[in-house]
């Protein structure tokens, strides 16, 4: 019996059909709201898709459907396409409930849960175009949960490499309880579905990725799986893609605990993630995530050059963002052992980029501060930093080169470094004086441990660079005991020699305070009448 094709209709430009008005009506809401009310007839009706989910092709499957009485075999393949194109053209109401298309795939969908591992990955590869309609998400949210499921079941199951694989249930991968590599096979037990899932499109396995993040799935896995991810399709991807991937590994693997991420594979990523255009939000994800635990980091990781256009020869900003990251849950949240390990790193990496020209005094500053002093038991390391970024940047003005000092805590440098300091031209004189009264104090301290050794610790106090001082034998030892004691006595005789020595630089320091004072007195007098400019001037005395 033939049938009038008298309608023209229009896929998205991609094909055209002529079909009969009639027929599709019956089947399809969205006809009949076109031409039931209007009773239109004639012979050129025509009807223009420009968004029919899957184009001609999935338009052709609903023809066939309309032509073969409601009928069609609905598979894994098409049950997507076929799902987003009934509930576009509206074929949940006909009058007949076995010709009803919405709720014959909604009774397919019931049966998902036989599909194997193939039909699975097949169905979402062929139908993850239509992701972005709203109308499908379900059919490949049911699809996708299926697959989790699995996934799960798999980890949950016996360590035998075939039931911890999808052939467990029916896949592909067959047991072999004599194989000698048996062994091999405990990695392989955790990542046989990365190649699967690595072949879907980045929607989708953003998809699936929330999913078992949802189901409590291993956070440890699912970070492999990222890194793994990444890797792969990075080789053929150009630079807009790789950023879209990165952006997308990072939003995911902020989700998950950052405990269960290696610290190493992070620093990779960061380090990828440099030169390319990711968003600034994304970045800051990255960044939180370092930061948090910077102190397991190494000075490697941490010398990332700047970007270009920057004169600094290392992104200091970079490493200053994750030092507040670190910092920014409280200090009652972080070990004191964590405190202390990160603040010897920071100490290393100050001594690393000191001398660099371009690093700005504020900069330098800002690291040397970023953490409390108890963070520190020495500041020997940091004086250091100090001396190598002074003999570089000789151009400092006194206030820069005071902020840089302020970041000392002079009772905690050892005896050494204090009389080091005390002839270093390069910091000004107000850190010389601290440091001869911080020096004097390890002095009377030192004259009292000679003069009652029975006080001090059987243990020797060693100062880095400066030798052993104490005692370094039992007290049945007397003559080491008296040797130490005279090294001791011997010792203090040229400190205190020395310091008679800064104790007339501090006289002749106090009278150069009085004169600027003065000249200080006169130049604002003179300012005031018009007569001179004012001039800055050294804060010295202020």
């Amino acid at each position: 019996m033939d049938v009038c094709c008298d309608l023209e209709v229009d896929v998205n430009g991609e094909g055209v059909f002529m079909v009969n008005k009639e027929l599709f009506c019956s089947y399809s809401g969205r006809f009949r709201k076109l031409f039931g009310k209007s009773g239109s007839t004639g012979k050129n009706l025509k009807v223009i898709f420009h968004d029919f989910p899957g184009g001609a092709e999935t338009f052709e499957l609903i023809a066939r459907f309309c032509y073969n009485n409601g009928s069609i075999e609905i598979s894994p393949t098409n049950l997507t396409a076929l799902y987003s194109a009934a509930s576009f053209m509206e074929m949940n109401k006909s009058v007949f409930e076995s010709e009803n298309l919405v709720k014959q795939i909604e009774k397919s969908l019931e049966e998902i849960s036989y599909w194997t591992w193939s039909e699975l990955l097949l169905a979402l590869k062929k139908n993850q175009a239509f992701i972005v309609s709203v109308n499908s998400s379900v059919v490949l949210q049911k699809c996708l949960d299926t697959l989790v499921g699995r996934l799960i079941l798999a980890a949950e199951a016996s360590p035998c490499p075939s039931i911890s694989s999808p052939e467990s249930f029916g896949f592909r991968i067959s047991c072999d309880s004599r194989s000698t590599e048996s062994l091999k096979t405990s990695c392989f037990r955790v990542s046989w579905w990365f190649e699967d899932l690595s072949s879907l499109s980045q929607s989708v396995i953003e998809m699936a990725l929330r999913s078992m993040i949802s189901w409590k799935f291993d956070h440890g896995t699912i970070s492999r799986f990222l890194f793994h991810y990444q890797k792969s399709k990075f080789v053929h991807a150009q630079s807009g893609e790789k950023s879209k991937i990165m952006g997308m590994v990072i939003d995911v693997l902020h989700s998950l605990d950052h405990w269960s991420i290696p610290y190493k594979s992070l620093l990779g990523i960061l380090r990828v993630s440099i030169n390319l255009n990711i968003h600034k939000s994304t970045r800051s994800k990255l960044e939180a995530m370092i930061g948090s635990r910077l102190d397991e980091a190494t000075l490697d990781n941490l010398l990332i050059p700047s970007s270009a256009g920057v004169s600094c020869l290392y992104d200091v900003n970079l490493v200053l963002r994750c030092l507040k990251f670190f910092l920014s849950r409280g200090l009652s949240q972080v070990s004191n052992d964590r405190l202390m390990k990160l603040a010897r790193l920071v100490d290393l990496y100050l001594a690393e980029i000191a001398p660099d020209p371009s690093l700005k005094a504020s900069k330098f500053t800002a690291l040397a501060t970023a953490l409390p002093d108890s963070s520190r038991e020495s500041y020997d390391e940091m004086y250091h930093a100090m001396d190598m970024y002074l003999e570089v940047h000789t151009d400092l003005s006194e206030e820069e080169t005071f902020q840089i000092c302020s970041a000392l805590n002079y009772e905690k440098l050892s005896p050494e470094a204090c009389l080091h300091l005390t002839k270093n031209q390069k910091f000004p004189s107000r850190s010389a004086v601290q440091a001869l009264l911080s020096h004097q104090g390890k002095l009377t301290g030192l004259e009292h441990a000679s003069k009652y050794p029975s006080s001090c610790s059987s243990s020797p106090c060693y100062y880095p660079n400066y030798g052993t001082i104490g005692l370094k034998g039992e007290s049945s030892d007397r003559n080491m005991l008296s040797a130490g004691e005279f090294d001791v006595m011997t010792d203090n005789e040229k400190l205190r020699t020395h310091l008679q020595g800064m104790q007339c630089r501090v006289t002749e320091l106090e009278k150069v305070c009085h004169k600027m004072q003065t000249q200080m007195a006169k130049m604002m007098k003179s300012k005031s009448t018009g007569n001179i400019n004012a001039r800055s001037l050294p804060k010295l005395c202020s």
